[in-house]
């Protein structure tokens, strides 16, 4: 495929499959920014509120795609993507940008069907909420061939500020997975020590107060972690994988004492204990970055994004 509907439009239309929250999001965009929208979702219903903003419904998803230059899919996983996409290669000369979640491989297989059915083929990952799709806080990464990227800047700026990570199609979904273990980490974390803190008869605004300050601890750790990551020298400058070992025996006790669950924290200690046994009690937490490989060893780095 290399021609689009709408190739001389200055406004191309655009289909939007799925619509959850984040699909209704990037639906909404789509229409502030004056494009002629076309939704299908697998209950009609949702479609409604953006129906009276402008937009149109089609009854399938190759009748959307029939009436866009790009279509945005956004639905719960690879394999949903995959299903509702399956019919867009007859009639359609519409390009894919797929925004759902998933793993790198499934990107790179989803990626490698859609080139066998004659689909072009774009993948994205959305890092940033719902709320933000639309305005200049949206952060959407995209990877996949140049030539797609650059094809749907038009639809793409209309949805936040994009970052083009390369042609591999699995950087995206790699970047999003391992973004998403940061936040579902730290939010378990957070967690917990709100019911500590509750357990020991803080309150929740009390806490609050001095948990911001930890989360603004976390930037200047990523940018120590990087640096040491790059460089394989794990000095122990701030504090020592042995001192975190020590620090998280104690909070186990303190949760233990107020028969609070433990299982997060015996994970975390379980990953010291490893990495002291290996002999690295005296590096720094980025060691644990690496000791976190069964075989103890880092793997090719994605380069970082242009």
């Amino acid at each position: 495929m290399t021609h689009h509907k709408n190739a001389n439009s200055r406004i191309p239309a655009v289909a939007v499959l799925g619509l959850g929250p984040m699909g209704r999001a990037l639906a909404a965009a789509s229409l502030a920014a004056g494009h002629p929208t076309v939704l299908w979702n697998r209950s009609p219903d949702k479609a409604a509120p953006l129906v009276a903003r402008g937009a149109s419904v089609a009854a399938t998803p190759a009748e959307a795609a029939r009436r866009a230059s790009v279509v945005l899919t956004c639905v719960v996983d690879y394999e949903a993507a995959r299903a509702v996409v399956a019919g867009l290669a007859s009639g359609s000369t519409a390009m894919v940008v797929n925004l759902s979640s998933g793993h790198a491989a499934q990107a790179r297989d989803m990626a490698s069907w859609a080139a066998g059915q004659g689909i072009d083929y774009l993948d994205g990952a959305i890092v940033t909420p719902a709320p933000t799709i639309g305005t200049p806080a949206a952060s959407i990464l995209y990877s996949g061939p140049r030539a797609l990227y650059d094809r749907s800047a038009i639809v793409r700026e209309s949805l936040g500020a994009g970052v083009y990570l390369g042609a591999d199609a699995g950087t995206a979904a790699a970047y999003e997975m391992a973004l998403l273990d940061l936040f579902t980490m730290c939010v378990g974390g957070l967690a917990h020590a709100f019911a500590l803190a509750a357990a020991e008869g803080i309150s929740p605004e009390a806490f609050a107060r001095f948990a911001r300050g930890i989360g603004h601890l976390l930037p200047d750790m990523s940018d120590r972690f990087a640096d040491q990551l790059s460089t394989g020298s794990f000095s122990a400058d701030v504090s020592s994988i042995a001192s975190a070992g020590s620090a998280i025996a104690h909070v186990r006790a303190a949760a233990s004492a107020r028969d609070l669950d433990t299982a997060p924290l015996r994970a975390v200690q379980s990953i010291i204990d490893r990495a002291v046994a290996a002999g690295y009690g005296d590096d720094s937490y980025a060691r644990l970055a690496q000791s976190l490989s069964s075989v103890g060893r880092t793997v090719t780095p994605i380069e970082n994004p242009a």
